[in-house]
């Protein structure tokens, strides 16, 4: 039994060994939010996700495609997504922080050189055009006509360069299609698109501006006070339009123009382990080149800005700690992961040995003091023995020898002996069995010495107990 119960001892052990392993080397899986699902950032995520499975990483992605990036975004602050593409000046989860900005988009102001529009403040009395590709862009507008304290005007109202009309802009909705014709009638003066200076719809803004231009010449509206605008709304972000962007003879803009933008970030929920993070981070920089073959938007891929570790954690927009790890080369070992564990461990089961080797030692004392009540009750009885004044007397001491030799051999079965006290035993039943014959020979003198089953025991025990060891 004793045996056995060591066998199925190390069977659990060795089971919660291999639990153990199998659970540290399953791979992680994080359910991502994306939208819109038909988006250029969905086409991203689904790329990198059967990336990830196909290179069997230590972290896998579960994509879940919504409708719009407000429902993605609302799906992690709820919990039902650890990660998901979000863009903050639409919703903001409460919950989010950054692991990296997907891409950017900018505020794209252009007019006809003739206009002579060259900052936002010069829209005042003047039209703007608005071309809307999200339901947010125009609430982009309304932040900055706020800064700049302009008011607008519907689009029917009378506007003119005279003290009435100052700081008041039309804003003016338009599709693609119409961005010519409204130049070139008068209906607006200026047209305005958030989007990615690459992408093709900022590109068809310009050269529908440009068709609409006497010269054929596109002046790019600056925004100048983009910082201190982000102050105000930190859900935007300043943006430079670098000089020959939009190529053309001559280049298009001639010189870097400040304007501000909207992002697309990936966020992760705060209570994501940070070691998963910093892993998606690592992967999605570290492959950029293969995700764009494609989906090309990863090239637009950046890290969050960030002056020092500290600011990262708590800025405006937060980064995640995993994310943060990463960017600064500080991903965490196997050791820094579970040192905290280890230690708990160590301690614990030294603690937790001792104890169980003190238990031990109690136990085998135990044992050894019951052999010794054995040994001590056997010297008693060779003693009664040798004075026993009847048959009787003796029949009942031989009656107790044999439950004592019983109980001996139980616990030799059962446990280990020393050998020291097997050879006391086996002396002293020895002894206790030839006093028993002499005192049944003193009464019954007829009896012969050698046909006692008595004469055996010793032999017998002596036989029976290393047997059961």
């Amino acid at each position: 039994m004793r045996r056995e119960w060591l066998y199925v001892l190390l069977a659990l052990g060795f089971a919660a060994v291999a639990g153990l392993v199998v659970t540290l080397s399953r791979p992680t899986l994080l359910t991502v939010a994306v939208g819109p699902r038909d988006g250029v950032e969905a086409g991203l995520i689904e790329t990198y996700a059967r990336a990830l499975t196909r290179n069997h990483e230590d972290v896998r992605l579960k994509v879940a495609p919504f409708d719009d990036v407000r429902d993605s975004a609302a799906a992690l602050e709820q919990g039902r997504a650890d990660l998901a593409v979000v863009r903050p000046d639409v919703k903001l989860p409460d919950n989010g922080l950054t692991l990296a900005i997907l891409h950017d988009e900018a505020l794209i102001v252009a007019a006809p050189e003739a206009n002579g529009i060259e900052s936002f403040s010069d829209l005042s009395t003047r039209r703007l055009g608005v071309v809307t590709r999200h339901e947010a862009d125009l609430p982009v507008l309304t932040s900055l006509l706020d800064f700049y304290d302009f008011k607008a005007a519907a689009e029917d109202e009378a506007l003119a360069s005279d003290a009435l009309a100052a700081g008041r802009i039309g804003l003016v909705p338009l599709k693609a299609t119409e961005i010519t014709a409204a130049l070139e009638g008068k209906r607006v003066d200026a047209v305005a698109i958030i989007a990615s200076p690459t992408a093709k719809p900022a590109q068809a803004m310009l050269r529908a501006v440009e068709a609409a231009s006497p010269e054929r010449k596109v002046t790019l509206v600056s925004v100048p006070d983009g910082k201190a605008i982000v102050q105000r709304v930190p859900t935007l972000q300043a943006v430079t339009l670098s000089a020959g962007t939009f190529g053309g003879r001559p280049k298009r803009p001639e010189e870097d123009v400040e304007t501000v933008g909207v992002s697309y970030r990936l966020m992760a929920r705060g209570a994501v382990s940070r070691v998963a993070v910093a892993s998606v981070v690592q992967h999605l920089f570290e492959w950029r080149s293969r995700l764009a073959a494609a989906a090309p938007i990863a090239h637009q891929m950046k890290p969050p800005d960030y002056d020092t570790t500290v600011t990262a954690t708590s800025a405006q927009l937060p980064n995640h700690p995993g994310a943060v790890d990463y960017f600064e080369r500080e991903q965490q070992t196997f050791l820094d992961r579970y040192e905290d564990w280890i230690y708990l461990f160590a301690f614990f089961g030294g603690t937790l040995g001792s104890g169980v080797a003190w238990l031990g030692q109690r136990l085998a004392r135990k044992r050894r003091e019951r052999i010794d009540i054995v040994l001590d009750r056997l010297l008693d009885i060779l003693a009664e023995a040798r004075e026993a004044q009847s048959a009787a007397a003796l029949d009942t001491l031989t009656r107790e020898t044999d439950a004592l030799i019983t109980d001996v051999v139980r616990q030799a079965r059962e446990r280990s002996i020393d050998s020291r006290m097997i050879s006391a035993l086996i002396l002293a039943i020895d002894a206790v069995n030839g006093a028993l014959d002499d005192g049944r020979r003193a009464f019954e003198p007829s009896a012969d010495p050698n046909t006692g089953s008595r004469a055996r025991t010793a032999r017998l025990l002596s036989l029976s107990l290393p047997a059961a060891e």
